[in-house]
């Protein structure tokens, strides 16, 4: 009775660990998006005009940061707390499938609120304005506004590049950049964000086409992350485990964008020859990978407990033999 109650009280405090990480990394992700953007707006001046940022597409794009950091650091503790594997891979993976669930039907809801920053009006100049970047300089010879007016374009390496008319017949327009008044994010940083942004659009996509579709891909995603709850038990030490633990948790985001890409989708839909739906081809890798991995937990674990119980017995000293009828 006593190790019940303990049981389930262990368990409660997951559900409430799980359920606050989730709300807190949402919102404090959306809430670093927003503030971003508004850096973003302040640190590029745009030559043209440039549209707004709307606070649903930025909630979409936070979703998967979300939904993938609190599954490792649930997983996390459910390690370092002792709680059972299979109890604690059952209790995240239902909790982040009704959270996911429940914030895309809000993020659905906020539409209307509007964009978080209202579309962005050029810069307005007269003529010789240069405009630099990455080592090349376009120098407009008319008002800014004209964004399509005479410049001369000077790249690294080659002559000045003078174009009267940038666009018609014989001639490839040079886009206007935005003027960068600062240092750009570092290479590391810029393809984690594009991959979440990524997977977002993906979910974002698959909601608004398919309420059914959209529901196995995120369960199946999320089966395949709780799964790794073997990877926070293979060293002693937690802070290690998770380090690994986000290492494949980056392995698992590139290859979810990856496998989403149309070129991977076309090719396995025509290696099925259309037998499965191209809507249900990601989530059945992710089932299968997930699957796989649990059953891989579960015969590591009875392995482990067989192990065990040889290495007491043999510890045991032997009992030594009854000698019946033995007279002196």
């Amino acid at each position: 009775m006593a190790e019940n109650k303990s049981f389930v009280k262990s368990l409660a405090k997951q559900v409430l660990f799980f359920s606050s990480s989730f709300v807190i990394i949402f919102f404090a992700a959306l809430l670093i998006r927003i503030v971003s953007s508004w850096i973003e707006m302040f640190r590029l001046i745009p030559v043209a005009p440039r549209p707004g940022v709307d606070m649903a597409e930025l909630a979409w794009r936070t979703l998967p940061v979300s939904l993938y950091l609190s599954i490792l650091v649930g997983l996390s503790y459910s390690a370092r707390k002792k709680i059972s594997i299979f109890a604690s891979m059952l209790c995240i993976v239902i909790l982040a499938s009704i959270f996911t669930g429940v914030f895309s039907v809000g993020i659905n809801r906020i539409l209307s609120i509007g964009p978080t920053l209202n579309p962005v009006s050029p810069i307005q100049s007269g003529p010789g304005l240069i405009i630099s970047r990455l080592n090349s300089s376009i120098i407009l010879l008319r008002e800014s506004s004209d964004v399509r007016g005479p410049r001369v374009a000077s790249f690294p390496g080659t002559p000045l590049i003078y174009q009267e008319l940038p666009s018609g017949p014989g001639n490839t327009i040079i886009p206007l950049p935005p003027l960068p008044l600062g240092d750009t994010a570092p290479w590391l940083i810029r393809s984690i964000d594009m991959d979440f942004n990524l997977s977002g659009t993906g979910l974002k996509g698959r909601f608004e086409e398919n309420r059914l579709g959209f529901a196995a891909y995120a369960f199946s995603l999320i089966l395949l992350l709780g799964s790794m709850r073997f990877i926070m038990q293979l060293s002693l030490w937690p802070l290690a485990n998770i380090f690994l633990g986000a290492l494949v948790f980056r392995g698992i985001l590139v290859f979810e964008v990856f496998l989403n890409s149309r070129e991977i989708n076309n090719l396995i839909g025509s290696f099925l020859a259309g037998r499965v739906p191209v809507m249900l081809l990601s989530p059945m890798v992710f089932s299968a990978l997930g699957v796989l991995i649990i059953l891989y937990t579960f015969l590591a674990g009875m392995a482990g407990k067989k192990k065990n119980q040889e290495e007491v017995s043999s510890s045991q000293p032997a009992a030594e033999p009854e000698w019946e009828g033995w007279d002196d």
